[in-house]
């Protein structure tokens, strides 16, 4: 099946951010977008890129606490994790290099940029053979009274993108990247510089979370999986077994599937 699709067939429309331009603008594009991270480029060349992960670890850093989220530049965030490829190779060389990077930037024969490519894009077309007990991922849990630093700090030291929110051991919601990025966001605009610290200490899992949280049985399968995560626009979904927890399906985990 692979043979017979090149990248510009499932390709999408680049979606970039000026270096230049604020963090905040950056984050309303991902979420009006519905895509992250964004390319971010300077004099229309591509330098890297800006997730939400990013955003929020900036703006929940001690030392910008005296700064306007608006006066912090993407400049200041940006990363390298994406890697190219041209319009006319073959679908095959893009799946392992989803299961490294977030994006596929799609260059032209002249290096412009034309396109880019992320596992929404591919799962649009293919999806992996199996049950979806096979693309389960260990799920991250965390109480809804822990305080909304300690999740930052365990988001950035384990590579955390999205936690469970747990009362008494029942799933009630899900904390993510997105959800400390945009609450960051609105806590620097809104509170004082000299009362930021002893607030943001003060912040709870269960003042950020979204819920209710949408969740998938164990006996789903990997394509209703997908179709969910693809029509809710989500990179993740908790499998559960009743009240239990039993694992994640994320985007990422169907595309390691392939």
């Amino acid at each position: 099946m692979t043979e017979e699709i090149l990248v510009k067939d499932i390709m999408s429309r680049p979606v970039t951010i000026s270096k230049s331009a604020p963090i905040t603008e950056a984050l309303d594009r991902m979420l009006d977008e519905g895509v992250d991270p964004l390319i971010v480029v300077n004099h229309d060349s591509v330098v890297g890129t800006v997730s939400r992960q990013s955003v929020a670890e900036k703006l929940g850093t001690k030392r910008n606490s005296s700064i306007s989220p608006t006066s912090i530049h993407v400049a200041s965030t940006v990363e390298e994790d994406f890697t190219t490829v041209y319009p006319d190779q073959d679908l095959d060389v893009v799946i392992p290099l989803l299961q490294t990077y977030k994006l596929v930037v799609v260059y032209d024969e002249d290096h412009r940029l034309v396109g880019q490519v992320t596992a929404g894009d591919i799962l649009r077309v293919m999806r992996p053979q199996g049950k979806l007990e096979d693309v389960l991922e260990p799920a991250c849990t965390i109480d809804q009274d822990e305080r909304v630093v300690h999740w930052r700090r365990r988001m950035i030291d384990d590579n955390l993108h999205r936690c469970l929110v747990t009362e008494n051991g029942r799933l009630i919601g899900i904390v993510t990247e997105t959800d400390v990025a945009v609450a960051m966001r609105k806590f620097r605009e809104i509170v004082e510089d000299r009362h930021q610290d002893h607030r943001i200490r003060n912040l709870l899992v269960k003042d950020i979370m979204t819920t209710p949280v949408i969740t998938l049985g164990v006996n789903a399968t990997i394509d209703e999986a997908a179709d969910l995560m693809l029509s809710r626009g989500i990179s993740s979904i908790p499998v559960v077994n009743g009240d239990r927890i039993v694992g994640m399906v994320t985007r990422s985990s169907l595309i390691r599937a392939l």
